[in-house]
């Protein structure tokens, strides 16, 4: 009798690299790494990676941090408590914790990977997938895992489509006609296009899927290379590509997608810019991005708020929100809303208006004041009559601009205004 055929994703465990402050993204990391930043209205960016993995049938993740651990920590805690070690899963955070010796850090993705051998020993998988915690993206990891065993690579790199034009900005794969990679380029000036499409080029994802045995020992010699820079992408990846068996799994071929004629949708939300349109997109009356997708949801810590409440109805002072998401615990109090995203406990008031604006979790408006073009940052409180979005030199004055007309607001930053200004 023929055995049944058993999910790979079974056999597997996700380790998420989540330890990077993400710089470009100023203030918003101040106090958090980059995939504690929120988004989407209730859920935070580290939540994409560990739905992806979860809905892919993957029990076994593990979180490993060090820049400003303590938002997402608390975050992973309370959200992701759900796995049962009696049923055989587990979520570990590994926070960096000098594991190898007494001086040492995590030194890099690969380094990241290697101080918790034991750990993942400990879980008893076959494969091993490497995910980056800070991108925006929908995706069916099993595919990727039957890609890499069909083809009996060594490592299977995800790789986005992107134009050859565009494709400076990332590490990019050279490969064959069969997907085979035989060149891995870190941001190149002249991409190479690929054998069906020269046109475009494959850049890598940051999604590696190892056979652990594998990954083992090649941790363990890159560990003992005085040369590495114990990086995936500019170490290990490179020397597998020379010396072993590399395929480019295409992300188009295992992106989840809410309808078929839907373009692949992924999203490195690393600036100001990049997190406030990828935010304001989800107004669209259509987004690229499905969050209301039952069959592959984005799983993530849900407070218990009550409702979201809009109030007044005068012709001067009315609760309203066009194409805008508002989350629940919000109250609208007198104040238009237009094509916004208010997270969790965000609370307007009278004769205040909003327009295109991304409010973090419990941001308040007080009255009169008037916002286009603006992130305000968790906790933030806008003083009465504040005006954003309509001088650039004076927002320049107080806040953070950025290139694409994008004001950033800290709380920091309204403090140090109203000193200078009393």
């Amino acid at each position: 009798m023929q055995r049944p055929i058993h999910r790979l994703s079974g056999r597997s465990m996700a380790f998420v690299l989540a330890g990077g402050r993400g710089s470009r993204l100023r203030e918003l990391t101040d106090r958090r790494a980059k995939p504690a930043v929120y988004f989407g209205g209730k859920t935070r960016i580290i939540d994409f990676a560990l739905s992806n993995a979860l809905n892919s049938g993957i029990r076994k993740m593990a979180v490993a941090t060090q820049y400003k651990a303590h938002s997402l920590i608390r975050h992973c805690q309370r959200g992701w408590n759900f796995f049962r070690a009696e049923r055989n899963e587990y979520l570990d955070i590994l926070p960096a914790s000098q594991r190898v010796d007494e001086t040492h850090w995590y030194q890099g993705t690969a380094d990241a990977v290697y101080q918790n051998i034991d750990i993942i020993d400990s879980y008893g998988v076959d494969y091993v997938l490497i995910l980056a915690g800070d991108h925006i993206y929908k995706m069916d990891y099993e595919i990727m895992l039957r890609h890499h065993v069909e083809t009996g690579a060594d490592v299977t790199v995800g790789c986005l489509t992107v134009p050859r034009a565009e494709a400076s900005a990332f590490g990019v794969m050279d490969v064959d006609g069969n997907g085979r990679i035989t060149g891995f380029l870190e941001k190149p000036a002249d991409p190479p296009g690929t054998p069906d499409d020269p046109s475009v080029t494959l850049a890598s994802m940051g999604i590696y899927v190892f056979d652990w045995p594998f990954l083992r020992r090649r941790l363990i010699e890159d560990a003992n290379d005085p040369q590495s820079r114990r990086d995936f992408g500019g170490d290990l990846i490179p020397a597998i590509v020379r010396g072993g068996r590399a395929m480019a799994h295409r992300f188009a071929d295992s992106c989840v997608r809410h309808r078929a004629d839907v373009v692949p949708y992924w999203r490195d939300v690393g600036t100001v810019d990049a997190f406030w349109k990828a935010n304001i997109d989800l107004t669209d009356f259509d987004p690229e991005l499905d969050l209301w997708d039952t069959d592959w949801p984005i799983w993530t810590y849900a407070e218990s708020v009550p409702p979201a409440k809009f109030v007044h109805d005068e012709d001067s002072r009315r609760g309203t929100a066009v194409s805008s998401l508002v989350s629940g615990g919000c109250i609208i109090s007198g104040t238009e809303v237009r094509n916004s995203l208010l997270f969790t406990g965000v609370h307007t008031n009278s004769w205040a208006s909003l327009t295109e604006v991304v409010a973090l979790p419990y941001a308040v408006v007080e009255r009169h004041a008037r916002l286009r073009r603006v992130v305000i940052d968790r906790g933030v409180i806008i003083p009465r009559g504040l005006v954003v979005g309509e001088d650039p030199d004076e927002d320049c004055r107080w806040f953070r601009v950025t290139e694409g007309g994008v004001t950033l607001i800290t709380q920091d930053m309204l403090d140090r205004r109203a000193a200078a200004l009393t």
